[in-house]
């Protein structure tokens, strides 16, 4: 009996793990280049120790906590497949060092976000519609936080421009949320949908973000196109903690609202409860973690607590 391919147990265990309630984006193009990869050698048999080794260390980054990030993919891959075929063999952790902790994000200054959005309406076709498309779907990100795939994934019956509200189906956790928009946001959207509808070479898709020869935006293709225009801008981790990457627009939206609640004097502990709902976190933690000790939110954390520290010296013993 010929065993099963890669690929199909790779599909097996997605399915298993996203019926726990499991994201996987990450994992499953990791996994779905490791099925390629053992298909492309010819390899038969169990998944082995050096087999995965070989291949977390084939990768072409030159960050070297990237092979230990691709081992750790397989190794719950492995996990899973030794419940069911005993000569699995588990990477152990730390085979290819430790998973580093997680750098600084870059948070993004209004100046920074300017020339992103600026560079995307340069892209090619110059007039076509695929500037317009990255335009509103980066100036999305900016302004909601939302997860690429939460973005990509839209369909034009989930962004209601009447009442300036999207329908986020079915994301991360498998939970579905609404997620107001600000006018402003809802007034780009509409000009975008204008236009994209307007456009007769257009593909004809449910999707809201499209273009002339693509039916929807992939987190690939953004990704791709992300990267290249920070190569045109310069971009690099020269003077700040990282190279800015597009998940890092979630981290600043997280981080800047969280400052102005502080500028505000607002009740931040009763806000990040609303905040953790708006952004699809299952839990609060979860969006203190995107937080980033920014200059601007130190000083105010620190004049609040200078302002506790002096009345409590007020109070009468």
């Amino acid at each position: 009996m010929t065993p099963p391919s890669f690929d199909r147990l790779v599909d097996e265990y997605l399915s298993v793990r996203r019926g726990l309630g499991f994201d996987l984006e990450t994992p499953e193009w990791q996994l779905r280049d490791f099925a390629s990869y053992v298909d492309r050698i010819g390899h038969s048999g169990p998944l082995t120790i050096a087999l995965a080794v070989e291949w977390a260390q084939s990768s072409q980054s030159s960050n070297p906590a990237q092979a230990a990030r691709r081992l750790a993919a397989v190794r719950q891959f492995a996990r899973h497949r030794a419940l069911f075929d005993p000569a699995t063999e588990v990477p152990p952790v730390g085979l290819l060092g430790r998973l580093p902790r997680r750098p600084p994000p870059h948070i993004y200054t209004e100046a920074e976000v300017a020339r992103l959005l600026r560079q995307a309406s340069r892209l090619l076709p110059r007039h076509g519609l695929r500037p317009a498309t990255y335009v509103a779907y980066f100036s999305l990100l900016v302004s909601t936080g939302l997860r690429l795939s939460e973005a990509c994934r839209l369909t034009t019956d989930a962004v209601d421009l009447v009442n300036g509200i999207l329908v986020i189906r079915e994301t991360k956790f498998r939970k579905s949320r609404l997620v107001p928009l600000h006018p402003s946001t809802t007034q780009a959207l509409a000009r975008y949908a204008d236009r994209r509808d307007a456009c007769r070479a257009a593909s004809q898709s449910e999707h809201f973000f499209r273009t002339e020869h693509s039916l929807r935006l992939t987190r690939d293709a953004v990704e791709k196109t992300f990267s290249r225009i920070k190569q045109r801008l310069g971009w690099t981790g020269h003077g700040r903690a990282r190279d800015p990457r597009i998940h890092d627009l979630r981290h600043s939206f997280i981080t800047k609202r969280l400052l102005r609640w502080y500028q505000d004097g607002a009740d931040v502990d009763r806000k990040m409860l609303a905040l953790a709902t708006y952004v699809g976190h299952a839990k609060v933690t979860d969006t203190y973690w995107y937080c980033t000790a920014v200059p601007e939110l130190l000083a105010c954390t620190s004049q609040r607590f200078e302002r506790f520290a002096h009345r409590a010296l007020e109070r009468p013993s």
